[in-house]
This record gives C-alpha cells, structure tokens and sequence, in this order.
C-alpha cells in the first residue's frame, strides 16, 4: 500500500525549506491514477514582489516538455522510421539520413544547438529566434558520432521534429499539440517560443551567484524540446491522463515507454521524451527539466498508478527531492550513496572523451548525474539525462557504459603538462571562428563577436586539454583535441562537430 502519511511529510519538509529559506521555491505534487493527492509549496515565484509558489503558478517546464511532443507526433501518425531528410527540405545529407525516431531517442548524434552555439561564442542569453537557429543546423558540417552508437542528449532533433508538422501535417506544432492533447484535456498549458513572450503569472526562474539571488536569462527560441510553460497541477493532471490512457491518450504511454535499440539491438535508457529507471522493484518512468533559473522533474511508477511532480524556480537539482518523496510513497527504500568512488579527473586513453567524479556524483563531458550503489560493487546513474554504469578498478580507473557505450576512464596525473603541439592560433573555416592557445597554459575562445573569452586550460594525457567557459550558472568544459593531420577539434557530449586548422601552419 502507498504510503501517503510518509510521503506527504516528506514533501512538506522539502518545501518548508524554501519558505524558510526567504527565496525562490516550487511545488511538489503527489498523485495517483484518481487524481492529485497532495500539494506541497514553499518560496517565492517572485522575490522582487513576494509572490508565493503554489500549485497553479505557472513556471518552465523545460525539458519535460519533450514527451509531449512525442506524444502528439504519435498521434500525428509521424513516420518515426523515416528520415529526416525526407520529411525536412534543406539538411545536410549527413542530418538527413537520421531517421526521426533516432532524432527523438537522443541516438541521432545530432549535436545541440545550443552548445554548438557556444562553442561559436554566441550566448545562450542571445536572443535567435526559430527561424535563426534553425538556418544554423542546416549549415551544421557533420554528426557528433555514428547514428545509434551512442546516447548523447541533444535538442537539436526535437527541434527539427517540430519542423516536421508544418512540413509534413501543414499546421504547425503549437496548433497540433492545442488541438490534439491541451483542447481534448482541458490543460492550461502554453507554448510561448522564446523568454519575451509574456506568460500570465509566470514565476520567474533564479540562480544563488554566492552572494545572492539573480535572475536567470534564457534567450535563444526555446523549441519544442523545451518550450512549455504550465503549472505543478496542469503537470499532475496531464500525467494521470497519461498513466490512465484519458481521451486521446490511450496506448500513448506505452508506446512513449517502449524500448529504443542501439543499431547492435541493446535497450537504451532513453524512450521518446521519457528515460526508463528503476526503484526497488518498481520500474520508474520520467525526465528533468532545467533552463537557467528552473529546475524539474517527473517521476511514473505506472505499474503501481502514482507519480511524484516536483516543479521549481531554482536552479538545484529536482530529481533527488522527487526520487525522495516518490520512495517514500512506495514504501522502497532509497538507493544507497555510490561507496568508494575515486574522486578526481579521468579520460579514455583516446578521443575527447573525459569524466570528473566527486564522492557521489559523476560528470562525462559536462553532462553531470548523481551515482549510486548497486550490490554487486559498481555504481550506476539515477538518470536525469544520461545513463551511466561503472566499476572503480582501483583508484586510478574507472570502466563500464556511458550513453550505451563502453568508456574506459584513467586517472589524470596531477602533474600532466600542455602537449606544445596545441600551442598556436586556430582558424575553424566552416563558421570562420579564431582559437588562440598560449604555451602558458591559457587560451582564448570565440565569444561575443570579437570580444574571446579568456579560459585557463586543464592539460589531458594525448594532446588534449579541457577549457572552462562560465555563464550565469553554467558552465561548459570543451575538449580541445589534436588530430594526427595536425588539426584541432573541439568537442563536449553534446557537440563535436568543429573543426580548427593552424592558421601559419
């Protein structure tokens, strides 16, 4: 039987923090296939003006908005095995050939437009509309990978799959997604493209900078991967209609949650909008959400009906305080903290590819996710994003499967110095972007315009080295990778298409 009293407390202990706290908070639902159970809030949406968080503030869905997508694709009777250079005029032949449902499972390789973006030394806070960014992609040179090698989140193929409807279904996305699922369900959800279009009761998203609260800035077209806006109880109510198959969403669960293969025929963690995990012996389905300022996360046990919402205007990670109050209420216990995990930087002997690790958390290339124990001594991902098993193999390397790809780490000598072969000046001619790299150890990068960004480089064994590029309360660590022709690339999980040349070879 589901624990109510337990979780229920849980979830007011969560949220009494941020009312005492005196700053931004959220809303934490809890629900089962009748409905919402119980609502927990605490915080401000709005700091300047003292508005409290409740469950009807409408606040940034993020990311979760992704399934939604999938949903009304399905419903759309999209061809997911069709490629996208079918369905879409004017893609690289190498984005063509990706078929949408690899677009849409995060095993296309596409890189992400926002990091490609930044790798370019143009902001996130920019303001690009649809139209802008999407121009970008259709001049983007290659894939990060071979399709359906590897999982590696990307927004880029949500993006183009929104292009889809309006090509293919001649409406689009927005009036499909209103007309197949919010008008049918009576949700008050919206899909504003980009921060300045104005949301009625909007709770505004905030970052801790050390000292105080500050705003978060998100100023690029948002796309369908993650455009949505609504409220905790809109969420709720929208996930019991999916659990429950209400209206036009019967079946849609399913096949949302069904198995996605790599081209070897293994499962990946990954669905359509929804990454598959597990609690105890409940199978849990969910995602995350994060744009500067908001931080969410959903989390299904469909086999026992319940869910847990936990919707934010802080940027802190939500996937912990759903996975607590979720446990509660099965009556599972938490998982155990990862045990003996060797802290410190590693990299694979070959490629750009690097992990970071902390007592209890591991980052591959930037994409960041908390571990766990499992009884047989190797550690796993609760995934937010990224699924991640490994084994410590002493204190010097770590091994297992990131993204569904095997990765072995070894440990970074502290002592490691910069290959002199990366010293020099770079041009990258497919976007005409300048790299610097000094003998000292620092380099400047591409960023707003030509004013670069300074960035001290942390030396990798094989002529690699990681930059550090800070904005608001994000940071982007990019590989910098020499080749055996003497060219540079640049590289981080979810973009690795550049490509730099010596410019005085």
């Amino acid at each position: 039987m589901p624990d109510w009293t337990r979780a229920t407390n849980e979830a007011d202990r969560l949220a009494r923090a941020w009312s005492e706290a005196s700053g931004p908070g959220g809303a934490i639902l809890l629900f089962d296939s009748a409905g919402i159970r119980h609502a927990a809030c605490g915080g401000f949406a709005s700091i300047e003006h003292a508005i409290p968080f409740t469950p009807d503030t409408p606040s940034r869905y993020a990311s979760i908005s992704k399934h939604f997508l999938a949903a009304t694709a399905l419903l759309e009777e999209l061809p997911l095995e069709a490629p996208l250079g079918v369905l879409l005029d004017g893609l690289p032949p190498a984005l063509g050939a990706v078929p949408l449902g690899r677009a849409l499972d995060m095993t296309a390789a596409l890189p992400d437009m926002m990091e490609v973006l930044w790798q370019q030394g143009v902001p996130y806070t920019a303001s690009l509309g649809g139209a802008e960014v999407l121009g970008i992609a259709r001049r983007l040179p290659g894939l990060n990978a071979v399709p359906g090698t590897e999982m590696a989140y990307s927004n880029t193929g949500w993006r183009l799959a929104q292009s889809v409807f309006p090509a293919q279904r001649g409406v689009p996305y927005a009036e499909a997604l209103r007309r197949r699922l919010l008008a049918p369900l009576d949700l008050p959800i919206r899909f504003p493209e980009d921060e300045t279009e104005a949301v009625p009761g909007l709770a505004t998203g905030y970052w801790w900078d050390g000292a105080s609260w500050r705003r978060g800035r998100y100023g690029m077209h948002f796309s369908a991967s993650g455009g949505l806006a609504g409220s905790a109880a809109a969420l709720a109510r929208w996930l019991v209609a999916l659990m429950t198959g209400q209206g036009p969403l019967a079946g849609i669960l399913e096949q949302l949650a069904a198995p996605r293969l790599f081209a070897d025929g293994t499962e990946s963690a990954y669905r359509l909008g929804l990454v598959r995990s597990r609690l105890g012996d409940d199978e849990l389905l969910g995602h995350g959400g994060s744009l500067p300022g908001y931080r969410n996360h959903v989390l299904l046990a469909p086999g026992r009906g319940l869910g847990a919402v936990v919707l934010t205007n802080r940027e802190e990670e939500a996937l912990w305080p759903a996975m607590t109050v979720l446990a509660a209420l099965l009556e599972q216990p938490l998982p155990e903290p990862a045990r003996d995990l060797p802290t410190g930087l590693f990299a694979t002997e070959e490629g750009p590819f690097w992990a970071e690790t902390t007592a209890d958390s591991i980052s591959f290339m930037g994409g960041h996710e908390r571990l766990v124990a499992e009884p047989d001594g190797s550690m796993r991902s609760l995934p937010a994003y990224l699924d991640i098993q490994v084994r410590a193999e002493g204190q010097d390397v770590l091994a297992g499967q990131v993204g569904g790809t095997v990765r072995r780490f070894i440990r970074v000598p502290r002592e490691q110095g910069l290959d002199p072969a990366l010293v020099g000046e770079w041009r990258e001619k497919h976007y005409d972007l300048a790299l610097t790299i000094r003998a000292d150890g620092t380099a400047r990068l591409p960023w707003a315009g030509g004013t670069g960004a300074e960035t001290k480089l942390t030396p990798l064994p094989g002529g690699r080295a990681l930059a550090d590029l800070a904005h608001g309360p994000w940071r982007h660590r990019p590989c910098l990778w020499l080749q055996a022709d003497g060219s540079l690339r640049l590289a981080s999980h979810r973009a690795r298409v550049l490509h730099f040349t010596p410019s005085n070879p």
